[in-house]
């Protein structure tokens, strides 16, 4: 069917842009220098095609991610980059079918570790303002790890407080001093990986050995202003004119469909006024008619995406396929 015919508010793909984003990003970090963040896309129809390009280990954000992608056979290689102590869903994850790693900062989250069985970890460091210890706890927490057999992979650390910083030499900074304490405790911890970065980071992130980039794949508007990404919006909102007034029409996609805390979608035809529970107020550059269709582009793919259960795949403006987004909720 053509997008138009869809049920809405429906979110879909464009799938040449998906696959020249997959495509531009393994020629940039190829095989096992990224390591896809699934948490960006919840789908394991599109980490296949990750998979498929030679990308092989992932980054999960919450346990059921771990679960289904094991459960979906992509499970050699899976890191949980969020601490968790919930021993019941440790436990799932250090006996299903997959090689699955934890992020740990304390004994807390090491001592859960230890009871559900899990086997490996990486130390995480606090280079920003999300989890991790600090520097000079990292060595200590490593020798605790492996003294509770739990073998220690290396460090990791996110710095995303300069992911979306527009400045290219400010973002280097930013990250040059993040990756100096990732860097100083990967000197006391030790093992393989220094693993960390993401988008807005992949190409000036030269201190980690594997990059967690997510966004990329369909790409969220704040990277619009970064003249040094290569990669395109894919990730379409699509919509119907249920309400037309003298200066303004109204659509049925509001912010119960799309994430909001990046701000209004965008949209190509006019100007997006503010979104309701159900609805988006528009302001069109020519007039709408109820029953026209509207195109917005989502500010924030990743909460955007965990508000749906399918993704339609279009072509062309052909739907061609439709994944289930199935690594939702925890």
């Amino acid at each position: 069917m053509h997008i138009d015919e869809l049920p809405t508010p429906a979110l879909w793909a464009d799938l040449d842009v998906l696959e020249s984003n997959i495509a531009e990003m393994a020629r940039r970090l190829p095989g096992n220098r990224l390591r896809p963040h699934v948490k960006a896309h919840k789908t394991t129809a599109l980490a296949a095609l990750q998979y498929e390009i030679g990308h092989q280990g992932f980054t999960c954000a919450t346990p059921r991610e771990v679960l289904g992608m094991a459960e979906a056979g992509l499970g050699d290689d899976l890191l949980l980059a969020n601490e968790t102590v919930d021993v019941q869903r440790l436990s799932a994850m250090a006996a299903s079918n997959a090689r699955v790693t934890v992020a740990v900062d304390s004994q807390a989250t090491i001592d859960a570790a230890t009871k559900a069985g899990i086997k490996e970890c990486v130390i995480d460091i606090r280079v920003g303002f999300r989890c991790g210890c600090e520097v000079e706890e990292a060595e200590a927490l490593a020798e605790l790890a492996r003294n509770s057999k739990i073998s220690v992979r290396g460090v990791m650390g996110y710095e995303g407080h300069a992911m979306g910083v527009v400045d290219l030499e400010r973002r280097r900074e930013l990250v040059e001093t993040a990756m100096a304490r990732l860097c100083e405790a990967h000197d006391a911890v030790g093992g393989e990986l220094i693993t960390g970065g993401g988008t807005g980071t992949h190409a000036i992130n030269t201190w980690v050995n594997e990059i967690q980039a997510g966004s990329y794949v369909l790409m969220d508007t704040a990277y619009n202003e970064q003249t040094d990404q290569p990669f395109r919006q894919g990730l379409f909102l699509q919509s119907t004119v249920v309400s037309v007034a003298e200066k303004f029409a109204v659509c049925d996609a509001g912010l119960k469909s799309q994430g909001m805390d990046h701000g209004n979608p965008s949209w190509v035809g006019g100007e997006v006024l503010f979104c309701s529970d159900e609805h988006t107020n528009v302001i069109p550059e020519k007039p709408l008619e109820v029953g026209d269709r509207v195109s917005f582009v989502p500010a924030h793919i990743d909460p955007t995406m965990a508000k749906h259960q399918s993704l339609h795949i279009v072509r062309n403006e052909q739907v061609i396929d439709r994944w289930d987004i199935d690594l939702r909720h925890w």
